[in-house]
Formats: C-alpha cells, sequence, structure tokens
C-alpha cells in the first residue's frame, strides 16, 4: 500500500482547530470539574504530543510527534518535528502553515480558516453548548471523559472525544465522516507556561513561496 504522508499530514494538521476547543470549554460533571479547572490555569499553555492516525480499517498510516505551545486567545503554535518538519502558527489574525520542505507558506485569515468550527472558540467564547451537543461518558480509573458532538453537519468532525486526569490534557480522538480516527497523546502538558507572545510571529523565511487563500 502506497501512502501519500503528506496529504495525510495536510489533513491531520486540522486536528489543531479541533484542540482550541479544549483550551475554551467545559462537560458534564465529573469531566466539567477537570475542564474548568484546566481552563482556569489555561490563559497559556505547552507540552508534547504523539499523533496517530487510523484508516477505516483500523490499520495505523500515519504516526507523528511534536510540541505546541498557546496564549489565549486566537494565538498558537503546533510544531510538527516528524515524520518531516511543519509549523502551523496562529497570530490571533493569521493562520500560517509552513512546510519546510516544499519552502512554502500558506496564509488564511483566522477567521475564514476557522469558521464556526470548534477553533472558533479560540475568540473567547465559552458557550459551548450553542456550537456542540455534550455527552459525559465512563471515566476510566483517574480519567473523565467527555463526547463532543458538533451540531454542524459539514464540519470536519462527527465527534470528539476528550480525556483528562490531573487538571490537564491526556488523549483526544477525533472520528471524521469517512470512518477515519485521530489519536493525540499529550506529555509533558503545562498550564499556564511562561510563553513568549512573539514565538506566535511568522516571518517567512527568505525564498520562500507565500499561499495567500
Amino acid at each position: 500500500m502506497t501512502i501519500n504522508y503528506r496529504g495525510l499530514a495536510r489533513w491531520c494538521s486540522s486536528v489543531i482547530f479541533a484542540l482550541c476547543l479544549l483550551v475554551f470549554s467545559g462537560a458534564r460533571a465529573g469531566g466539567i470539574e477537570q475542564l474548568q479547572y484546566f481552563i482556569d490555569r489555561s490563559s497559556s499553555g505547552a507540552a508534547t504530543f504523539q499523533q496517530f492516525v487510523y484508516d477505516v480499517d483500523g490499520n495505523l498510516v500515519q504516526e507523528s510527534q511534536g510540541n505546541l505551545t498557546f496564549l489565549r486567545p486566537g494565538r498558537f503554535k503546533w510544531f510538527y518535528e516528524t515524520p518531516y518538519e511543519q509549523v502551523l502558527i496562529g497570530d490571533g489574525t493569521f493562520l500560517w502553515v509552513y512546510d519546510k520542505d516544499l519552502e512554502q507558506a500558506t496564509k488564511v485569515l483566522l477567521k475564514d480558516a476557522l469558521g464556526s468550527s470548534p477553533a472558533a472558540l479560540l475568540y473567547g467564547s465559552k458557550d459551548i453548548e450553542s456550537y456542540f451537543g455534550l455527552e459525559g461518558l465512563e471515566p476510566i480509573a483517574d480519567v473523565e471523559r467527555v463526547k463532543v458532538i458538533p451540531y454542524e453537519e459539514s464540519g470536519l468532525f462527527d465527534r470528539i472525544e476528550i480525556a483528562l486526569g490531573g487538571g490537564v490534557l491526556r488523549t483526544m480522538t477525533l472520528y471524521d465522516h469517512f470512518g477515519q480516527k485521530t489519536i493525540i497523546k499529550f506529555d509533558d502538558f503545562v498550564v499556564p507556561a511562561n510563553v513568549d507572545s512573539q514565538e506566535f510571529e511568522f516571518i517567512p523565511p527568505e525564498g520562500v513561496d507565500i499561499v495567500t487563500q
């Protein structure tokens, strides 16, 4: 089987938008308490992550890893270290997607890129129940779990399941409308974090092709 890793990475990069809702949202009972605790302390944050993408047959088709930082509202940085370098930066106004190998940077207005998706919550809205249905799942050991279902059927994901423990995110599992599944496992999550706002400023390297959408 030939795997288009670059195409998969492009698809997976949208996962960062779903992550944004976790920074600004809440859910039921135990899940609510964990999320609220996280939200209360998450004016900024940093973590490392591993990301796994599975096809409709349950086969692992891509594995990547990297690190992330964010600063509320509207600023975030996801850096994919493997299988190749790619960085996604939200600077509060634009979303930049920089592909080092292709020597190309794509620039999109954040409001256009996010629209009514979960990432729109980056602008500070906490009225999550206006956009999503929330369902508490049974906890596993010391991990609280919550299912988040978008009301907008045209969105990328069918549902998202999140797990929290110790006041921080543990995992996020995203199910799309085509049967694919993406699991993100977080480590060393720190909130709040000592984050420099200049980290979210992107200056394209010399010679890089800029694509504006």
